[in-house]
Protein backbone atom coordinates (compact mmCIF):
# COMPACT_ATOMS: atom_id res chain seq x y z
CA UNK A 1 0.00 0.00 0.00
CA UNK A 2 0.77 3.64 -0.80
CA UNK A 3 2.16 5.86 1.86
CA UNK A 4 -1.06 8.20 2.89
CA UNK A 5 -0.04 11.67 0.75
CA UNK A 6 1.58 14.48 3.66
CA UNK A 7 -0.45 17.88 4.02
CA UNK A 8 1.31 19.18 6.02
CA UNK A 9 4.96 19.59 6.71
CA UNK A 10 5.69 22.60 9.67
CA UNK A 11 9.00 23.91 9.91
CA UNK A 12 10.08 25.85 13.13
CA UNK A 13 11.25 25.36 16.79
CA UNK A 14 9.90 21.31 17.89
CA UNK A 15 11.20 18.94 20.65
CA UNK A 16 13.92 18.83 21.97
CA UNK A 17 13.62 22.97 21.90
CA UNK A 18 11.66 24.76 24.70
CA UNK A 19 9.50 27.41 24.57
CA UNK A 20 6.34 28.81 23.90
CA UNK A 21 6.74 28.64 19.94
CA UNK A 22 7.39 24.78 20.38
CA UNK A 23 4.44 23.99 22.29
CA UNK A 24 2.34 25.72 19.99
CA UNK A 25 3.86 24.12 16.85
CA UNK A 26 2.79 20.78 18.60
CA UNK A 27 -0.54 21.91 19.34
CA UNK A 28 -0.92 22.81 15.47
CA UNK A 29 0.50 19.65 14.69
CA UNK A 30 -1.84 17.57 17.19
CA UNK A 31 -4.60 19.72 16.13
CA UNK A 32 -4.74 18.47 12.36
CA UNK A 33 -3.96 14.96 13.00
CA UNK A 34 -7.44 15.01 15.29
CA UNK A 35 -8.89 16.63 11.91
CA UNK A 36 -7.64 13.69 9.94
CA UNK A 37 -4.48 15.10 7.71
CA UNK A 38 -0.93 13.98 7.74
CA UNK A 39 1.39 15.93 9.30
CA UNK A 40 4.95 16.23 9.65
CA UNK A 41 7.59 18.48 11.95
CA UNK A 42 10.87 19.91 10.95
CA UNK A 43 13.08 21.18 13.61
CA UNK A 44 16.79 22.71 13.68
CA UNK A 45 19.98 20.82 15.07
CA UNK A 46 21.42 24.15 14.86
CA UNK A 47 18.91 27.11 16.09
CA UNK A 48 20.91 30.13 17.47
CA UNK A 49 24.79 30.19 17.59
CA UNK A 50 25.71 30.90 21.56
CA UNK A 51 26.88 34.78 21.30
CA UNK A 52 22.98 35.18 20.04
CA UNK A 53 21.22 32.84 22.61
CA UNK A 54 20.77 34.97 26.25
CA UNK A 55 19.22 31.56 28.05
CA UNK A 56 20.79 28.87 29.99
CA UNK A 57 19.76 26.19 27.39
CA UNK A 58 17.56 26.53 24.52
CA UNK A 59 16.57 22.53 24.97
CA UNK A 60 13.72 21.15 27.27
CA UNK A 61 14.27 18.41 29.50
CA UNK A 62 10.68 16.81 28.50
CA UNK A 63 9.51 13.67 26.60
CA UNK A 64 8.75 14.22 22.91
CA UNK A 65 4.83 15.02 22.73
CA UNK A 66 3.53 11.25 21.74
CA UNK A 67 2.29 10.04 18.30
CA UNK A 68 4.39 13.64 16.14
CA UNK A 69 6.88 12.72 13.79
CA UNK A 70 9.69 15.18 14.68
CA UNK A 71 12.64 15.37 12.19
CA UNK A 72 15.95 17.49 13.51
CA UNK A 73 17.45 18.53 10.38
CA UNK A 74 17.81 22.30 9.51
CA UNK A 75 21.27 24.00 10.91
CA UNK A 76 19.67 27.44 11.38
CA UNK A 77 22.98 29.27 10.04
CA UNK A 78 24.93 26.87 8.22
CA UNK A 79 24.29 27.28 4.44
CA UNK A 80 26.25 23.96 3.01
CA UNK A 81 23.18 22.15 4.53
CA UNK A 82 20.30 23.58 3.18
CA UNK A 83 20.96 22.24 0.28
CA UNK A 84 20.22 18.67 1.68
CA UNK A 85 17.50 19.83 3.87
CA UNK A 86 15.49 21.03 0.60
CA UNK A 87 16.09 18.19 -1.16
CA UNK A 88 14.73 16.16 1.94
CA UNK A 89 11.55 17.88 2.46
CA UNK A 90 10.38 17.37 -1.52
CA UNK A 91 11.37 13.66 -0.89
CA UNK A 92 8.39 13.91 0.79
CA UNK A 93 6.03 15.00 -1.28
CA UNK A 94 4.57 17.27 1.24
CA UNK A 95 1.06 19.29 -0.29
CA UNK A 96 1.69 22.15 2.05
CA UNK A 97 4.82 23.84 3.75
CA UNK A 98 4.58 25.54 6.88
CA UNK A 99 7.55 28.35 7.80
CA UNK A 100 7.03 29.08 11.00
CA UNK A 101 8.29 32.45 10.93
CA UNK A 102 8.78 34.55 14.69
CA UNK A 103 12.36 36.48 13.72
CA UNK A 104 14.03 37.97 10.61
CA UNK A 105 17.25 35.65 11.73
CA UNK A 106 15.41 32.51 10.27
CA UNK A 107 14.76 34.31 6.93
CA UNK A 108 18.27 33.55 5.28
CA UNK A 109 17.99 29.55 5.74
CA UNK A 110 13.70 29.85 5.16
CA UNK A 111 14.34 31.43 2.27
CA UNK A 112 17.15 29.07 0.42
CA UNK A 113 14.47 25.90 1.44
CA UNK A 114 11.82 27.80 0.08
CA UNK A 115 13.52 28.33 -3.69
CA UNK A 116 14.18 24.68 -3.53
CA UNK A 117 10.48 23.09 -2.97
CA UNK A 118 8.98 21.97 -6.31
CA UNK A 119 6.65 24.02 -7.64
CA UNK A 120 3.56 22.06 -6.59
CA UNK A 121 4.17 22.55 -2.96
CA UNK A 122 2.49 25.19 -1.30
CA UNK A 123 4.30 27.47 0.58
CA UNK A 124 2.73 29.25 3.59
CA UNK A 125 3.82 31.12 6.46
CA UNK A 126 2.65 31.23 10.11
CA UNK A 127 3.78 34.77 11.62
CA UNK A 128 4.05 35.15 15.84
CA UNK A 129 6.27 38.81 15.00
CA UNK A 130 6.44 40.65 11.80
CA UNK A 131 8.58 43.38 13.88
CA UNK A 132 11.01 42.00 16.51
CA UNK A 133 10.49 43.60 19.81
CA UNK A 134 13.97 44.87 19.64
CA UNK A 135 14.51 45.33 15.97
CA UNK A 136 17.73 46.58 14.45
CA UNK A 137 18.20 48.11 10.33
CA UNK A 138 18.11 44.49 8.66
CA UNK A 139 14.77 43.63 9.82
CA UNK A 140 12.78 44.89 7.14
CA UNK A 141 14.67 43.73 4.23
CA UNK A 142 14.90 40.45 6.06
CA UNK A 143 11.02 40.63 6.15
CA UNK A 144 11.22 41.28 2.86
CA UNK A 145 13.53 38.78 1.43
CA UNK A 146 11.64 36.02 3.58
CA UNK A 147 8.04 37.34 2.30
CA UNK A 148 8.60 37.31 -1.67
CA UNK A 149 8.56 33.41 -0.74
CA UNK A 150 5.47 32.76 0.33
CA UNK A 151 2.01 32.35 -1.32
CA UNK A 152 -0.01 33.24 1.71
CA UNK A 153 0.93 34.12 5.42
CA UNK A 154 -1.18 33.33 8.64
CA UNK A 155 -1.06 34.75 12.10
CA UNK A 156 -2.02 34.56 15.61
CA UNK A 157 -3.09 38.39 15.89
CA UNK A 158 -5.04 40.85 13.52
CA UNK A 159 -1.78 43.64 14.36
CA UNK A 160 0.34 41.42 12.78
CA UNK A 161 -2.05 40.53 9.89
CA UNK A 162 -2.17 44.26 9.23
CA UNK A 163 1.30 44.69 8.91
CA UNK A 164 1.87 42.43 6.72
CA UNK A 165 -0.89 43.73 4.83
CA UNK A 166 1.00 46.77 4.29
CA UNK A 167 3.91 45.71 2.56
CA UNK A 168 2.52 42.30 0.23
CA UNK A 169 0.05 42.02 -1.57
CA UNK A 170 -0.77 38.13 -0.92
CA UNK A 171 -3.24 36.49 0.68
CA UNK A 172 -3.09 37.05 4.40
CA UNK A 173 -5.34 35.14 7.43
CA UNK A 174 -5.60 37.32 11.04
CA UNK A 175 -6.05 33.86 13.37
CA UNK A 176 -5.76 33.96 17.48
CA UNK A 177 -3.69 32.47 20.15
CA UNK A 178 -5.77 29.13 21.03
CA UNK A 179 -5.40 27.68 24.50
CA UNK A 180 -2.98 24.74 24.61
CA UNK A 181 -4.06 21.56 25.07
CA UNK A 182 -1.30 20.05 26.80
CA UNK A 183 -0.91 21.88 29.82
CA UNK A 184 -0.53 20.38 33.02
CA UNK A 185 -3.71 20.32 34.77
CA UNK A 186 -4.87 22.87 37.16
CA UNK A 187 -3.90 22.14 40.85
CA UNK A 188 -6.48 23.64 43.69
CA UNK A 189 -5.38 26.19 45.15
CA UNK A 190 -4.61 25.78 48.45
CA UNK A 191 -2.70 22.62 47.88
CA UNK A 192 -0.41 24.46 45.40
CA UNK A 193 -0.29 27.50 47.52
CA UNK A 194 1.23 24.65 50.19
CA UNK A 195 3.72 23.63 47.70
CA UNK A 196 4.98 26.98 47.11
CA UNK A 197 4.95 28.06 50.62
CA UNK A 198 2.20 31.08 49.75
CA UNK A 199 0.11 32.22 52.72
CA UNK A 200 -3.70 31.02 52.25
CA UNK A 201 -4.75 35.13 53.00
CA UNK A 202 -2.13 36.61 50.47
CA UNK A 203 -3.62 37.63 46.93
CA UNK A 204 -0.85 36.88 44.67
CA UNK A 205 -0.20 38.64 41.36
CA UNK A 206 2.45 36.68 38.69
CA UNK A 207 4.21 38.27 36.09
CA UNK A 208 5.63 34.96 33.82
CA UNK A 209 7.56 34.59 31.26
CA UNK A 210 11.03 35.44 29.60
CA UNK A 211 12.15 38.87 31.05
CA UNK A 212 12.80 40.97 28.51
CA UNK A 213 13.30 44.57 28.01
CA UNK A 214 10.08 44.92 26.00
CA UNK A 215 7.88 43.05 28.80
CA UNK A 216 7.41 45.99 31.36
CA UNK A 217 8.36 44.27 34.72
CA UNK A 218 10.08 47.89 35.80
CA UNK A 219 6.79 49.41 35.57
CA UNK A 220 4.98 46.53 37.57
CA UNK A 221 7.50 46.81 40.08
CA UNK A 222 7.56 50.74 40.75
CA UNK A 223 3.85 50.08 41.00
CA UNK A 224 4.56 48.20 44.35
CA UNK A 225 6.19 51.78 45.61
CA UNK A 226 2.85 53.56 44.60
CA UNK A 227 0.03 54.62 46.48
CA UNK A 228 -2.42 53.09 47.13
CA UNK A 229 -0.69 49.94 46.40
CA UNK A 230 2.22 50.28 48.57
CA UNK A 231 -0.29 50.41 51.64
CA UNK A 232 -1.73 47.15 50.78
CA UNK A 233 0.35 44.63 52.42
CA UNK A 234 -1.51 41.42 51.26
CA UNK A 235 -1.46 42.18 47.53
CA UNK A 236 2.22 40.43 46.81
CA UNK A 237 4.31 39.55 43.58
CA UNK A 238 6.16 36.96 42.17
CA UNK A 239 7.86 37.48 39.41
CA UNK A 240 8.95 33.66 37.34
CA UNK A 241 10.75 33.41 34.22
CA UNK A 242 14.61 33.23 32.77
CA UNK A 243 15.76 36.90 32.81
CA UNK A 244 17.27 37.71 29.05
CA UNK A 245 18.83 40.91 30.73
CA UNK A 246 20.88 41.87 33.58
CA UNK A 247 19.03 40.67 36.80
CA UNK A 248 21.18 43.18 38.58
CA UNK A 249 18.53 45.37 36.91
CA UNK A 250 15.56 44.49 38.80
CA UNK A 251 17.01 42.87 42.34
CA UNK A 252 18.37 46.44 42.95
CA UNK A 253 15.25 48.17 41.82
CA UNK A 254 13.39 46.27 44.43
CA UNK A 255 16.44 47.01 47.23
CA UNK A 256 15.66 50.89 46.09
CA UNK A 257 11.98 50.61 46.18
CA UNK A 258 11.95 48.93 49.53
CA UNK A 259 9.64 46.13 48.46
CA UNK A 260 11.71 42.86 49.21
CA UNK A 261 8.94 41.54 51.82
CA UNK A 262 6.29 41.64 48.94
CA UNK A 263 8.19 40.94 45.67
CA UNK A 264 9.78 37.35 44.93
CA UNK A 265 11.95 37.63 41.93
CA UNK A 266 12.72 34.10 40.54
CA UNK A 267 14.45 33.82 37.40
CA UNK A 268 14.55 30.38 36.49
CA UNK A 269 13.15 29.07 33.43
CA UNK A 270 9.87 27.27 34.47
CA UNK A 271 8.41 23.75 32.35
CA UNK A 272 4.97 23.21 31.76
CA UNK A 273 4.70 21.33 35.09
CA UNK A 274 6.05 24.30 37.17
CA UNK A 275 4.40 26.80 35.41
CA UNK A 276 1.03 24.57 36.24
CA UNK A 277 1.94 25.53 40.03
CA UNK A 278 2.53 28.85 39.78
CA UNK A 279 -0.56 29.56 38.00
CA UNK A 280 -2.67 27.39 40.18
CA UNK A 281 -1.68 28.93 43.33
CA UNK A 282 -2.12 32.95 41.97
CA UNK A 283 -5.14 35.09 42.03
CA UNK A 284 -4.36 37.20 39.00
CA UNK A 285 -1.91 37.57 36.13
CA UNK A 286 0.07 40.71 35.23
CA UNK A 287 1.37 42.45 31.64
CA UNK A 288 2.48 45.67 31.95
CA UNK A 289 3.77 45.11 28.72
CA UNK A 290 5.49 48.14 26.71
CA UNK A 291 4.64 46.34 23.53
CA UNK A 292 2.90 43.41 22.04
CA UNK A 293 1.89 41.47 18.91
CA UNK A 294 0.51 38.98 20.85
CA UNK A 295 1.04 36.66 23.84
CA UNK A 296 1.02 33.13 24.66
CA UNK A 297 0.81 34.32 28.34
CA UNK A 298 -2.56 35.42 27.74
CA UNK A 299 -4.44 31.65 26.64
CA UNK A 300 -1.72 30.33 30.29
CA UNK A 301 -4.14 32.86 32.22
CA UNK A 302 -7.29 31.90 30.37
CA UNK A 303 -6.55 27.89 31.37
CA UNK A 304 -6.19 28.39 34.79
CA UNK A 305 -8.61 30.73 35.06
CA UNK A 306 -6.75 34.01 36.18
CA UNK A 307 -7.85 37.02 35.91
CA UNK A 308 -5.22 39.63 34.16
CA UNK A 309 -4.20 43.02 33.98
CA UNK A 310 -2.76 44.29 30.72
CA UNK A 311 -1.23 47.34 29.46
CA UNK A 312 -3.82 48.74 27.31
CA UNK A 313 -2.36 48.61 24.34
CA UNK A 314 -2.95 46.66 20.64
CA UNK A 315 -1.60 42.97 20.83
CA UNK A 316 -2.66 42.34 24.46
CA UNK A 317 -6.09 44.54 25.06
CA UNK A 318 -8.16 43.12 22.32
CA UNK A 319 -8.98 39.96 24.23
CA UNK A 320 -9.14 41.45 27.62
CA UNK A 321 -11.77 44.14 26.43
CA UNK A 322 -13.64 41.47 24.22
CA UNK A 323 -14.14 39.00 26.97
CA UNK A 324 -14.29 41.11 29.97
CA UNK A 325 -11.38 39.21 31.41
CA UNK A 326 -10.05 41.51 33.40
CA UNK A 327 -8.40 45.23 33.28
CA UNK A 328 -6.44 47.29 30.54
CA UNK A 329 -4.00 50.24 32.36
CA UNK A 330 -1.68 53.02 30.88
CA UNK A 331 2.05 52.14 31.24
CA UNK A 332 2.18 54.23 34.03
CA UNK A 333 3.15 52.82 37.74
CA UNK A 334 0.50 55.04 39.74
CA UNK A 335 -2.20 53.75 37.22
CA UNK A 336 -1.13 49.79 37.11
CA UNK A 337 -1.14 50.53 41.18
CA UNK A 338 -5.02 51.31 41.10
CA UNK A 339 -5.84 48.59 38.62
CA UNK A 340 -4.43 45.63 40.47
CA UNK A 341 -6.09 47.04 43.64
CA UNK A 342 -9.26 47.16 41.36
CA UNK A 343 -8.90 43.94 39.53
CA UNK A 344 -8.54 41.96 42.74
CA UNK A 345 -11.34 43.91 44.56
CA UNK A 346 -13.66 40.48 45.51
CA UNK A 347 -16.61 41.52 42.60
CA UNK A 348 -14.68 42.24 40.46
CA UNK A 349 -12.48 39.70 40.77
CA UNK A 350 -15.21 36.91 40.90
CA UNK A 351 -16.71 38.51 37.10
CA UNK A 352 -13.75 38.00 35.80
CA UNK A 353 -13.23 34.65 36.37
CA UNK A 354 -16.69 33.67 35.52
CA UNK A 355 -15.99 35.37 32.17
CA UNK A 356 -13.33 33.73 31.50
CA UNK A 357 -14.41 30.05 31.95
CA UNK A 358 -17.33 31.26 29.21
CA UNK A 359 -15.09 32.36 26.70
CA UNK A 360 -12.12 29.48 26.43
CA UNK A 361 -14.10 27.06 24.31
CA UNK A 362 -13.81 30.37 21.40
CA UNK A 363 -10.12 30.00 21.43
CA UNK A 364 -9.56 25.86 20.99
CA UNK A 365 -7.40 24.38 18.83
CA UNK A 366 -9.39 22.60 16.90
CA UNK A 367 -11.65 26.00 16.31
CA UNK A 368 -8.50 27.50 15.11
CA UNK A 369 -7.43 24.71 12.68
CA UNK A 370 -10.95 24.54 10.88
CA UNK A 371 -10.49 27.92 9.90
CA UNK A 372 -6.59 28.14 9.67
CA UNK A 373 -7.15 24.63 7.10
CA UNK A 374 -9.86 26.26 5.09
CA UNK A 375 -7.66 29.31 4.13
CA UNK A 376 -4.28 27.56 2.99
CA UNK A 377 -6.83 25.02 1.05
CA UNK A 378 -8.20 27.88 -1.16
CA UNK A 379 -5.03 29.45 -1.82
Amino acid sequence: MAPKELDYLIIGPAHPFRGGIAETQHELAKALLEQGYTVRLITFTKLYPKFLFPGTSPYTTLKSPKKLVIDQDIHAYYPWRWKKTSRYINSLKPKNVIFRYYTPFLAPVYVAIAKRLEKNIKRSALVDNWFPHESNLFDKRLNKYFGKQMQSFTTLSSQVAEQIKKEFNIPVWAGFHPIATSLSPKIEKEKARNILGWASETKMVLFFGLIRKYKGLELLLQSFAESPLKEQDSICLYVAGECYEDPNKYTTLVKDLKIESRVTLDFTYKNPNEAALLFSAADAVAQTYHSATQSGITPYAYFYNNPLLVSDISGLNELIKKDTTGLCTPKKSKAIATHLIELLEEGNFKKYKENIIGAKDKYQWSYFVKKWHHFIENI
